[in-house]
């Protein structure tokens, strides 16, 4: 026991409020030990210097040792520590280990009660989804929170008391108060003092003074009174000294909460706490706690009852009263839970008390979205047997009391107007209309629609009339005696649509095609009596070769087929028509029909340019037009004028559509009836170079190079100047590549060999073998190999002996 007692001591009063409250930061950096120092009792570092894993292992300690939080936190006042400092390293206490964000350590025990109350709920709505009559009720409840909850829930709040506020006058104070007297003026004196657990304080040699239990004004008075035993004019008009008494450092109080809490037990919070924040401590009522009932008891006695709805939805604080030491909140279970669900601002489940109508539940959620049918709506209600089905009127909603465990739902309206009428098709503004008394007829609902167009159908026009079953009935209108007023105007019914078509939209739209030699061929609109001139005028004219005096038109056959064969189903007229778009006289009566083809056709000798490109080593490059379909590549050097001098023609490249042709034009010049000597197309181009002097080799050999061209090398030269061939070197695949684009290959016959010849720009290429993996050869292809060696060993030898014998 006198160990204890000495660990309990040793904690009390040199290590925990030293270290939790700011020695902390200092023996961190300066001590790596397990081992707990003694700091100085005098020496006080700011709590911000405490890490927060340094913080809550001093804790956990001086807890080990059978000290409580009242324990600490008196120790730490008698310490010198102020409560801001206390109250921050209760909020360092609160963090996890080295984070920044502020957070209840409570927080996710609550989140754990209140998730597995959800679960509980839900595995009760669960079996009851079982039951059709409640699947339904089930799965609302499941979207949908008591009213209030998520105000506890998860919050960042933590509705702290502020304790750099104004001391109320009505506050009452106790043991560890402060109180702080200044005096002032021909005096000048400082006092700091606590009131003791007796409920007195001293004051320098004066007895004694008993304050506990009173206001601050109260005590005030008594404290000035015994000061004037030393300062005896102290606050008398006129006397010059005067004083000055204030709250200090508050003490902290043990409020107990009980009931339906989500977390219950006893806080130790600010004498200055209310009651709204000791609830957010708690976390708030439970899944059975009641928002609207909940009793602040003190010395056995009811002192308040607090109805949080007044708060969530006015913003009303008269319940939020200052506790006291030793005080209770009782949280009842809810007497009477009703949901609201369907077109409310906000759905869920909401707490009525007794006298309170329905109306007040659905201010409670916020009032009806602007697309609620609040005429009537229905609800739910269990008999104790079974549930049954209501309806409430609008004028029932302020009368109506609900039940516990009430299920209402308001309905979205419909997206029906009650007094339209609508007026479509072939008039000057269609839509739908009011139904009042300057358009509640035919002929006015047509005014209002600013009249009908100049294309409408006037024989007829339609009113569509719902007649309130499941089929809607039409009415005929002859428009025409309607305006004319030769039969009397229609009254219109709310919901009638009058329906007035065009002359269009009672025939086939039909289209004729223009192709060929115009500007814009494609389908036109087919109009009566229109012509082929009209056509092409429509298509924007001939193109640019088009001959007016061919013009096809291709007809279906639809009646006259008595002078057709039976397997011809269609119609070819000819027609001529000017330049000018004017018909002859005859071809005037020629009119076309719906789907009729014209086809406007290009004159026969009509061709665009053709042009080919010369560039390089001739006297005039440039482009030239093919004069006729019939020029070959021999003509086009007359055209450039001659070779210059340093031209060389084995070289030339001649390219089609940006592709190099292999052709020989020097053997072509030289004999135009070759084959090669190809006729020229539109685009071909011919480049003449220069001499070459250079040879390429490249490939399988070990130096391949760029070398001078010489007359007196052969190919073995200049294999031998590239440093011959290597090992994979494939020397019966070696090709050359001349200027022109043409390849010549090694020729092979029996053992003779014979390469191509090198001219100068060549590019002689020797292949490379690909070299084949080696593998390890399987015992059988071993055994095998064997065998044939072996056979053929045998074969020989016969062979010889037969030889040597004959």
């Amino acid at each position: 026991m006198h160990y204890q007692s000495f660990v309990s001591n040793y904690f009390r009063n040199t290590l925990l409020l030293l270290l939790l409250l700011s020695s902390i930061g200092v023996w961190a950096q300066n001590n790596t030990s397990p081992q707990l120092p003694i700091a100085d009792p005098t020496q006080k570092v700011d709590p911000s210097k405490v890490t927060n894993q340094q913080a809550v292992d001093f804790y956990n300690q001086a807890k080990s040792a059978g000290m409580s939080d009242m324990d600490i936190e008196r120790a730490a006042l008698q310490r010198g520590y102020t409560l801001d400092q206390i109250s921050t390293m209760r909020k360092r206490l609160q963090q996890k280990p080295e984070e920044k964000q502020v957070e209840d350590p409570n927080r996710d025990e609550l989140d754990e009660t209140r998730d597995q109350d959800d679960a509980d709920e839900l595995d009760d709505e669960s079996n009851n989804e079982r039951d059709s009559t409640n699947a339904r009720r089930s799965r609302s409840r499941r979207l949908n929170r008591t009213f209030g909850a998520s105000f506890f829930a998860r919050s960042s709040s933590t509705f702290e008391p502020n304790l750099r506020i104004a001391t109320p006058r009505n506050y009452i104070l106790g043991p560890e108060d402060e109180i702080v007297v200044d005096i002032y003026g021909n005096a000048v004196d400082n006092f700091r003092m606590k009131i003791s657990p007796e409920g007195t304080v001293k004051m320098l040699n004066l007895a004694p003074v008993y304050i506990n239990g009173l206001t601050i004004e109260q005590a005030s008075e008594r404290i000035v009174n015994r000061l004037r035993q030393a300062y005896s004019s102290l606050n008398r008009p006129g006397s010059g000294t005067y004083s000055s008494i204030t709250l200090g450092n508050v003490r902290s109080i043990r409020v107990m909460i009980t009931g339906e809490a989500a977390r219950p037990g006893t806080y130790t919070v600010s004498s200055l706490a209310t009651a709204f924040n000791v609830l957010s401590l708690s976390g708030g009522p439970g899944r059975n706690g009641s928002y609207r009932n909940i009793e602040v008891v003190r010395n056995n006695n009811v002192i308040k009852k607090i109805d949080l709805y007044r708060f969530l939805v006015d913003a009303d604080l008269r319940d939020n009263i200052a506790l006291q030491d030793q005080d209770i909140i009782l949280i009842r279970p809810f007497e009477t839970r009703v949901e609201l669900n369907g077109q409310v601002k906000r759905p869920g489940i909401f707490e009525s008390k007794a006298g309170e109508s329905l109306m007040s539940l659905i201010r409670y959620a916020g009032g009806f979205t602007p697309e609620a049918y609040t005429k009537t709506f229905t609800y739910q209600r269990n008999t104790g047997t079974n549930y049954m089905i209501g309806s409430v009127d609008s004028l029932q909603v302020e009368s109506f009391a609900p039940r516990n465990g009430d299920i209402f739902n308001v309905k979205r309206i419909l997206d029906i107007v009650s007094n339209q009428v609508e007026v479509r098709g072939a008039v000057t503004l269609p839509g739908p209309y009011a139904l009042e008394e300057r358009c509640n007829t035919v002929l006015k609902l047509i005014q209002m629609a600013q009249g009908i167009s100049p294309r409408a159908f006037l024989n007829r026009a339609i009113l569509e009339r719902s007649s309130g079953e499941t089929q809607t009935g039409i009415v005929a209108i002859d428009l025409r005696k309607l305006i004319n007023g030769e039969i009397e105007d229609i009254p219109l019914l709310a919901g009638d649509i009058l329906t007035v078509k065009s002359v269009e939209d009672l025939k086939e739209f039909t289209f004729l095609t223009v192709s060929g030699s115009i500007i814009n061929p494609g389908n036109y609109y087919y109009y009566k009596d229109i012509t082929i001139a009209d056509l092409i005028f429509q298509a924007g004219g001939y193109t640019e070769g088009g001959i007016p005096y061919r013009i096809e038109v291709s007809r279906r056959v639809k009646n006259d087929t008595l002078d057709l064969p039976t397997s011809q189903n269609v119609r070819i007229f000819t027609i001529d028509v000017a330049d000018n778009l004017v018909l002859n006289p005859e071809d005037q009566k020629f009119k076309l029909q719906p789907q009729d083809i014209v086809v406007v056709r290009k004159s026969p000798r009509y061709e665009a340019q053709k042009a080919v490109t010369i560039i390089g080593e001739v006297k005039y490059p440039g482009s030239y037009t093919i004069i006729n379909n019939f020029e070959r590549i021999s003509d086009l050097l007359g055209k450039v004028g001659g070779l210059r001098p340093e031209a060389y023609l084995p070289g030339a490249r001649f390219y089609r559509n940006q592709e190099l042709i292999a052709v020989d034009i020097d053997a072509v010049t030289n004999k135009p009836s070759l084959q090669a000597n190809l006729l020229l197309m539109h685009g071909d181009t011919l480049i003449i170079p220069r001499r070459l002097e250079t040879v390429r080799i490249q490939g399988g050999v070990h130096n391949p190079s760029v070398m001078n061209f010489d007359s007196k090398f052969g190919y073995d030269d200049y294999i031998s100047q590239a440093g011959g061939y290597t090992e994979q070197g494939w020397k019966k695949r070696v090709y050359v590549s001349y200027p022109n684009g043409r390849t010549h290959r090694t020729r092979n016959f029996l053992f003779f060999r014979s390469f191509p010849k090198v001219e100068p720009g060549a590019v002689v290429t020797v292949p490379i073998k690909v070299a084949e993996p080696q593998r390890e050869r399987t015992p059988g292809e071993r055994v095998a190999l064997f065998s044939f060696i072996a056979s053929m060993i045998s074969t020989i030898t016969l062979a010889a002996i037969t030889l040597s014998r004959n």
